[in-house]
Order: C-alpha cells, then structure tokens, then sequence
C-alpha cells in the first residue's frame, strides 16, 4: 500500500504544514483559500505541465493562442508524422488528447513532442518548450484571469523561459502576439498574411499570389497554393500558415507540410460539415466558445446563414459579432444562460437594412428544431454558440455531438 493521505470533504489548510509542493489539476480556482496559502507560504504550486515540462527528456512544441491552437496542433502532428525518421515517434497531447505525463518514460530523447496549451495550463509554468508558438491573444476566459494583463502574462510563460537556443512562432497580425517579439530570448520565426516589408533575416511566412510562401535564407519558397488548403475561411489559412512556422522551427521538409495539409479536412467541432437538410447545409463548430471565435467562423462563409447562439458567457464583448451577424444572418436563435445577454446585443446593434429574425428558446435541441422550421434552400445553419458549454454539457465536444445527433435525427 502507497503511503497517501486521502482528505475528503474539504481543503484544511493544516495540510500545508507538511508539504513540500502542491500540484494543481490546469482548471483548479488558484483563489482557493488553501492555494492562497500556499503561495503566502512559498510553496511551489505545480500543475502537469510545469512537471511534465520539467521532466520529460525530449525538446518540445508548445503551442497557444486564443483561437487555432487545436487546429494547428493537429495538423503540425500530421506534419511531424509525414517527417519524422525511423524509428522515431510523434507525441500530441496538452490541451488535447492524452496527458503526456503518463508518458514520460517511454518518449525518447528524439522523439517529437507537441503540445496545446492553454492559458490555464500556462499560468503557472516556469518552463518554457524549445518551439513555442503564440498564434494571438484576444479577449478570452476573463471570467477566470479577470483582466487582459493576467491573461497576457498567462499566455506569455511560454516563452519566458526560453534560452538564446529556443525559437518563438509569432503572428505578425495580431497585435498582442507581434509585441511579445520585444521580449524574446531566442530566434524568431513570423508568420502573417502580408510580406514583411523588412526583415533582419529570420524566416517568414506569408501569402502572395494565392500561394502560402517563405522566405529564409535569401530564397523564397512557394509552400501550397491556397486552393490545396481544405479548411474553410481565412482563420485557417492563418493556421495553416503558423503549422508551417512551427514546422520550419522543427526543421520539417516542404513536401511533409504540403501532403499533410492538401489531406488535412479539419477537427471535429471545428466548422466541422454534418448533412445538408432541407436544401440547407450546417455545420458544428461548437468550439467556439468566445464571440470572436464565432465572428472567424461567420466570415467563413458567403452563403445566408441562420446562427444558433448561446450557452454560458464569460464576460466576453458581443457587439463586433452581433454587427456581423445582422450583415450575414437572416436568423439568429439563442439559447441557453447567454440568450437574453445576445438578444440585448442583436438589439442593440441592429442596422437599417437587417431583417434579422430573434428566436429565443430554453435548449440547444429546440434551436435545432427551430432552426430546421426557418432555414431556406442554399442556407447554412451554423452552431457557433460564442459562450460555453457549462450551462448544460461537460464541455464543447458533448455539446456538439449532441448537436449532430439531433440534427442527423431531423426528418
């Protein structure tokens, strides 16, 4: 039997008086009275990651960002895949799929790691990857970090502890990503749709002439035509762009960037197609959880939509998207804690010409029901709620299974 204490019922701070260190689940309350404590005390307060950082023995890729990372992620594993030598493996974990802790003695020292992660992740690493990319930081989770600052200083430990050897991914579009450059410790590779109009030498991605190219060390490369990439909207040319960063920062071949891409139709939940119904064709994205999330994935397409919004907000600004929406949208239905909060917003920024329909219903099953009743030939009905899942599912993926099943289900 393991020598453990096991507290139930509550976290007495008499606990602390023989501890070493606290380790911390990513989404732990840090304002706990006993976490609290500890750090009065100065105990380290680890999470997984700070330990998994610390102790695994091959470099690593961390990626973060508000928007993309999952995207990204994914399809930079595609890439190391399509790259990667004999006997060699590939590792995709953090924020996504399995907890590479649990890994540590098998990942060898040459061995490819790749990390999501996100800011809760983050707050409390004093480790940073050998790669680590930063695709933007926008107004996200403030119901947990509170203000913009903590949130930046939360995103910016993945490069905090970088060495002059290290190598930062930077999105030249984004502001709050761009100014972390001032800070470096390391190399510098950008990425961004225009070309630099100057450069001190570090690679840079960009597009010209419908074609993803970069250029380093004097040459310019053409990478893959736009027309190859099968991800819908100008966000994930953005991500496509920024695996190829980070695949240049690793050191992986053109060819096993383009292959992966021209194959790579997207993750799940992420503008993810489900059927066409009554001449209409919708779509799950049920990852976004922000409204600027949904304003990418409204953007994305040309074609009348009918919006179905709602879930739980995290005191996140909802104008920019409900502007949007009335130019794009012919049918807006909220559901959820958030629907009265994105009525008020519709309302308040209502334009001249919309003739925008507000539904309001109780369940995300009902918006389903509602939205089959108003959607037109050559609509798209798009799930991109812009608040969480926590007021009724365990996370964004319950969410949009749920959503696809009832919608498979319409008859």
């Amino acid at each position: 039997m393991l020598p453990v204490r096991w507290v139930t019922g509550g976290h007495p701070q008499s606990l602390l008086d023989e501890t070493d260190f606290v380790c911390v689940t990513g989404g732990a309350d840090l304002k706990q009275p006993i976490l609290k404590e500890a750090f009065e005390r100065g105990l380290p307060v680890l999470n997984d990651t700070q330990i998994f950082l610390t102790e695994v023995s091959a470099p690593v890729i961390g990626i973060t960002g508000s928007s993309g990372k999952t995207t990204t992620t994914t399809l930079v594993g595609r890439i190391a895949e399509a790259a990667k030598i004999p006997d060699q493996k590939v590792w995709v974990g953090g924020n996504i799929g399995m907890p590479l802790l649990t890994m540590t003695d098998k990942i060898q020292p040459d061995d490819i790691v790749i990390l999501e992660l996100s800011s809760f992740q983050l707050e409390l690493t004093t480790v940073s990857p050998h790669i680590a990319a930063v695709l933007n930081i926008t107004p996200n989770h403030l119901d947990r970090h509170e203000t913009m600052e903590a949130y930046i200083r939360a995103k910016k430990n993945i490069l905090n502890y970088q060495s002059a050897d290290d190598i930062a991914v930077l999105n030249r579009d984004d502001e709050n990503s761009w100014h972390l450059r001032n800070d470096l410790k390391g190399k510098i590779i950008s990425f961004g749709f225009d070309k630099p109009a100057e450069n001190n030498g570090d690679p840079v991605i960009y597009c010209e002439n419908m074609a993803i190219k970069r250029e380093m060390n004097g040459e310019i490369e053409n990478l893959i035509r736009l027309d190859q990439i099968r991800l819908r909207g100008r966000h994930n040319i953005a991500n496509t762009m920024a695996a190829f960063a980070v695949s240049t920062a690793a050191g992986f071949g053109i060819e096993a960037m383009r292959s992966a891409v021209v194959n790579f139709t997207g993750v799940e939940h992420r503008l993810q197609y489900v059927r066409n119904f009554h001449g209409a064709d919708w779509y799950n994205d049920s990852i976004a959880t922000a409204p600027e999330r949904t304003l990418a994935a409204v953007r994305s397409f040309d074609e009348p939509l009918v919006m179905l919004l709602g879930g739980r907000d995290k005191k996140l600004p909802w104008d920019e998207l409900a502007t949007e929406i009335h130019h794009h949208a012919h049918a807006a239905i909220l559901f959820g804690e958030a629907a009265p909060l994105i009525k008020k917003a519709l309302e308040r920024n209502k334009t001249s010409e919309s003739e925008l329909e507000i539904i309001q219903v109780d369940s995300l099953e009902e918006a389903v029901d509602a939205a089959a009743s108003v959607c037109r030939e050559g609509d798209v009905v798009l799930l991109s709620p812009g608040g969480t899942s926590y007021d009724t599912f365990r996370d964004f993926e319950e969410r949009g299974k749920a959503f696809t099943e009832w919608v498979m289900r319409l008859t």
